[in-house]
């Protein structure tokens, strides 16, 4: 029997999608988009992660690997052959395309790239670009939609670094995850220890691992929907769903960042708005529900542990009637933990107590103010936590893993980034975020960008400048 994953979809929607339904109701004319946003801009929400790569004139390449259990997964790099390789892996719902997104003055990737590093960007099974197994079809065979991050981190990271490693000829690479990209890590290096050895440095940008401190509003909602839709199948493919409908009005953008928000936590200081159609272009990426109720379970649980199947599947799966701990005392391999205050999905207290558990922290960095993807979209990050990433990883490829090395820094550092006086972040950000505060109209979401001719803290690419005023 073929099993429908466009049914699944529209089911998922019904049940998780209060943001759809508000959409649907404060539909307008369209235009917003295109009369307040550069054509530039929009062109990019519409493009692919080697498609962006080929506008800005990077070299786009696309690898492909096969996990143990038969996955096939696009690795897509920014090729500096013979250079140091580094590895990204994003979050939930996320791609490969989330570390360039912003554009050349703002994504981690091209910053790496510009530093002399070879740079591959993994997908994880589940996302638009790694669709790929060699017996099952995503679109007709449940039995493709059987996994959480558990099997990411088992199956997927060890492909792709022994995928990156075999091209480049190197013995050791340097990782950076964001997200589920760290929680993946963490299964991988205390459920094959022999990985650690693998790997320079793992930079966790917003790390998660236990998360009993998680402040969503909306995850009471999403914890009911996903009970009742069960395991096993794709939620929220991608889809240019949410970048037609956010982008129809200013009321209906203005209800959206609020969705935004309440997942993420609030930052709108570091909130580039003249870029946001292109978040809404390329999220969500496709996962599987699995991976969000595995979450849900740590949350209930205050454990990092494995799926829990239930005490009968669980006896069956693991010999025991709950699921066995993740060692983290095995993760040896040097971490550095960049958070914020203000992340509702990574929340200051869990990453504090994943810090005391794992061996070999090296770096510990609190950013006030930030929320979950601040990390890698905030308008000061090239200024701020870009150079942090880059200063400790040069550190750890040049100490060869030596076990006297001395650790940048393991204690907790707090930062505040403070606003540049000179060339502040655009007002035009600023007035939104106030106008949803005071719930009234967005207008003119973009005046202060269109003044200045550039956002991003002058680090916005020309091809993406705001527009000028009329």
């Amino acid at each position: 029997m073929l099993w429908s994953g466009t049914y699944a979809m529209q089911h998922a929607s019904w049940i998780l999608g209060p943001l759809w339904l508000a959409l649907q109701c404060m539909r307008v004319a369209g235009g917003y988009l295109e009369d307040n946003f550069p054509a530039s801009v929009i062109e990019d929400a519409h493009l692919s992660t080697l498609q962006l790569l080929e506008k800005y004139k990077y070299p786009a390449e696309a690898h492909q690997v096969t996990t143990e259990d038969k996955y096939v997964l696009t690795i897509h790099r920014i090729a500096r052959p013979g250079a140091q390789p580094v590895l990204l892996v994003h979050g939930l719902e996320d791609t490969s395309s989330t570390w360039i997104l912003m554009g050349p003055h703002s994504g981690l990737g091209y910053f790496l790239y510009s530093q002399g590093y070879d740079v591959w960007m993994g997908n994880v099974r589940g996302n638009r670009y790694s669709r790929g197994h060699l017996q099952l079809n995503p679109n007709t065979d449940r039995a493709y939609w059987t996994f959480s991050w558990h099997e990411i981190g088992m199956y997927d990271l060890p492909a792709m670094i022994d995928g990156v490693l075999a091209k480049t000829g190197f013995q050791k690479l340097s990782y950076i995850g964001h997200s589920q990209g760290t929680t993946s890590f963490f299964v991988m290096a205390s459920s094959r220890p022999e990985y650690n050895a693998k790997i320079h440095l793992m930079s966790a940008l917003a790390p998660v691992a236990f998360i009993a401190h998680v402040k969503a509003p909306l995850l009471g909602l999403a914890r009911v929907g996903i009970n009742l839709l069960g395991e096993s199948f794709e939620l929220f493919p991608h889809s240019d769903i949410y970048l037609k409908q956010c982008l129809h009005s200013a009321g209906i953008l203005k209800t959206c960042l609020r969705f935004y928000w309440q997942v993420i936590g609030k930052n709108r200081e570091e909130l580039n708005m003249t870029m946001f159609p292109v978040v809404l272009g390329h999220l969500p990426g496709g996962c599987n529900v699995k991976q969000p109720m595995h979450y849900l379970q740590l949350q209930k649980s205050d454990r990092f542990c494995q799926y829990d199947y239930e005490a009968k599947d669980n006896q069956k799966v693991y010999g025991r009637t709950t699921p066995p701990d993740y060692r983290l005392e095995r993760v040896t391999a040097p971490v550095a933990l960049y958070y914020g205050s203000n992340d509702y999905l990574s929340a200051v207290e869990d990453v504090q107590r994943l810090a005391k558990i794992l061996p070999n922290v090296v770096e510990n960095h609190l950013y006030k103010k930030w929320n979950h993807m601040d990390m890698m979209w905030a308008i000061s990050a090239r200024r701020s936590i870009q150079p942090k990433i880059l200063e400790v990883m040069k550190y750890w490829e040049s100490v060869g893993g030596r076990m006297n090395a001395e650790a940048t820094t393991s204690f907790p550092v707090e930062e505040e980034v403070p606003q540049p006086v000179t060339d502040p972040a655009p007002e035009g950000e600023d007035d939104v975020g106030e106008s949803y505060d005071d719930e009234t109209e967005v207008e003119g979401v973009n005046e202060k960008e269109q003044e200045d001719g550039k956002g991003q803290d002058q680090q916005q690419d020309e091809a993406v400048e705001p527009p000028s005023e009329e």
